[in-house]
């Protein structure tokens, strides 16, 4: 596979040894206060939190946040909790100036608390007050909204003094965000790397991700099937869509891959943040042009696995990984590829149900090098055929 001019990856050296420190310079550092968070709390009343989140000084969606993941039977049962007067634990903001406000994490819990009272959903799929079923926040009995509304919601706020500059800012919150994420809904790897390591590469495979056609092939929701259609997909909600985008771009570097698939990802991630403009511009084209010939050839259905026994017909990163590399070598052949598109469609197995060997590296969860390399030298040999 050839790299694109500033495309460059060195494979890191994770270093873990321990640091050798006395006591007297341990204390000092404690003293002077290096890497120590600035904290005070505060308590909102839940009635005030559309009027909060409606001022504007309030930020959603900082870079590190996940996506949204509740449905309305999890939004319902929040505000059941606070009908029942259930303990919540606090939501977490950062002061990045004078009372203003990341949320850092609570996210789902204050969005809950704003669609029900601005009338976005009904109550569904209550535990203890099911007669309450249906209705919405204008709909409550009397009593039952004052309950609501005398209600308290805790939160801590990491101070603005809590860091010296806007970098070592940006180290402390991704710092806290991936503690207070570490117990509760674990965090996908992916959704670790975007709280941790958000950058120009991480924000353009998110808009990658947003490709109609790969989302087609990945069974995605497209945009204008709204939200609520998003939010049903494991895919899209954990952003495993992204890091499928990722999984491309770092596998052109597949000589370099060794040990954890996470860690190769977190390292190419980290360093492709790093590339220069023209270089993304490049990267973007390839990526485009690729899922377009795939799905020119291919259809919907391309990264479905091969029909053997047992073989789950949806969309598969074993077929997918080797499928983009082997498709991103030829582009300079796509327009013999796309005349010969049926001959290829309707061979595109043949060769692993025929020989005992190819049904053996696409079988299994295997993701070494050497299983991927031998599924590109596969799909190599396919397309080699008809690239005269």
């Amino acid at each position: 596979m050839s790299t694109i001019e500033g495309e460059v990856f060195k494979p890191e050296i994770i270093r873990k040894d321990k640091i050798s420190m006395t006591d007297k310079e341990i204390n000092a550092k404690y003293k002077k206060g290096e890497i120590r968070i600035v904290t005070e709390q505060a308590r909102y009343p839940i009635k005030s939190i559309q009027t909060m989140l409606e001022s504007g000084d309030y930020k959603l969606d900082p870079e590190y946040q996940r996506r949204k993941r509740w449905d309305n039977v999890r939004k319902s049962r929040l505000i059941e909790s606070f009908i029942m007067n259930v303990p919540l634990p606090p939501i977490f903001l950062y002061e990045y100036d004078y009372s203003k406000y990341e949320v850092m994490d609570g996210l789902q819990r204050l969005t809950s608390i704003f669609d029900y009272y601005t009338g976005q959903f009904k109550l569904e799929g209550l535990e203890y007050w099911r007669e309450l079923e249906g209705k919405k926040y204008a709909e409550l009995p009397e009593e039952i909204k004052k309950g609501i509304d005398r209600r308290y919601i805790s939160s801590i706020v990491l101070l603005e003094e809590t860091a010296k500059s806007e970098e070592e800012a940006k180290v402390l919150k991704q710092i806290v965000f991936e503690r207070l994420n570490s117990g509760g809904e674990k965090l996908t790897p992916q959704e670790t790397r975007n709280a941790l390591y958000n950058g120009k590469f991480n924000k353009l495979c998110i808009e990658l991700s947003k490709n109609d056609k790969f989302r087609e092939m990945w069974n995605i929701p497209l945009e204008n099937e709204g939200e609520k259609a998003l939010l049903e997909s494991d895919i899209y909600r954990e952003m495993k869509d992204v890091e499928l985008v990722l999984r491309f771009f770092a596998y052109r570097q597949l000589n370099s891959l060794s040990g954890s698939i996470k860690k190769f990802l977190d390292s190419y991630l980290k360093q492709a943040n790093e590339f220069s403009e023209e270089t993304l511009i490049e990267l973007t084209d390839l990526f485009k042009d690729t899922i377009d010939v795939i799905y020119e050839i291919f259809g919907q259905k391309a990264f479905i696995q091969p029909p053997y026994k047992g073989a789950q017909q949806k969309p598969q990163k074993k077929i997918y990984d080797p499928l983009m590399q082997s498709v991103a070598s030829k582009l300079d052949n796509k327009n013999q590829l796309l005349e010969k598109s049926e001959q290829i469609k309707k061979n595109k197995y043949n060769l692993i149900m025929n020989l005992d060997d190819n049904q053996r590296i696409f079988r299994g969860r295997n993701s070494t090098r050497i299983f991927v390399k031998k599924r590109i030298q596969y799909f190599d040999h396919l397309f080699e055929k008809y690239i005269t």
